[in-house]
């Protein structure tokens, strides 16, 4: 792959080619990070940690759930805890707190998404580029030589083709990824807000008679 750069760089796509070496090692540092955030870090499933929240806000109170909230690293967990946070003030200033608990924490999710979705489009016009040049190169160098070989045309666009190829390389499966990591964020956030929703229910209608 390295030796591929070096080539196109010398062939004609010169520091085009170190750029899409740059793009492939920020959509690869990118992809590493949101995999990590995604799938780790905010791998708790929202449903299911409502439903250990509800139950121990049932049996130990609003403190405990708190306590639970702060000992999870999710970002559901934040947002719920804000709604928490405003349990006894009434429906209205809990979802005032899970609108801003909800942008800060999808602030987080999309982190690095739009860069990346920039990468996908840069690296094939990076390619387009090189291979430009690299056929200028190859036609200057014909120019001069004062006569036109199959071979020596054949080897420069082939050269310079180089460039359009990884531009494409790079492109598609950052471009396929990102698809696929978009729809894990919408997933989530999706669920976070059900979570937010029924907690906020939860509060409103069933918690005030369970501590009857």
């Amino acid at each position: 792959m390295i030796r591929e750069f070096q080539l196109g760089a010398e062939g004609g796509g010169g520091f085009v080619m170190w750029f899409l070496l740059l793009c492939a090692v920020l959509g690869i540092g990118l992809i590493l990070e949101r995999l990590y955030s995604l799938y780790i870090r905010a791998r708790l499933n929202p449903r299911s940690f409502l439903e250990k929240l509800t139950s121990i806000i049932d049996s130990q109170g609003i403190d405990a759930g708190i306590a639970l909230c702060d000992q999870t690293a999710a970002p559901v967990a934040k947002i719920l805890r804000s709604v928490l946070e405003k349990a006894h003030q009434g429906k209205d200033p809990m979802e005032e707190m899970v609108t801003r608990s909800a942008a800060i924490e999808l602030a987080f999710l999309d982190r690095g998404m739009a860069l990346l979705g920039g990468l996908t489009t840069v690296a094939p016009f990076l390619g387009f580029l090189g291979t430009v040049m690299g056929m200028i190169t190859a036609f200057a160098a014909i120019a001069m030589a004062g006569e036109v070989e199959p071979t020596v045309v054949a080897s420069g666009i082939s050269t310079a083709l180089i460039t359009t190829k990884w531009g494409l390389l790079i492109a598609t499966p950052l471009a396929i990824i990102r698809i696929l990591l978009a729809g894990k964020v919408d997933g989530y956030t999706r669920d976070m807000e059900e979570s937010a929703s029924g907690l906020i229910d939860y509060l409103i209608e069933q918690y005030p008679k369970r501590k009857k």
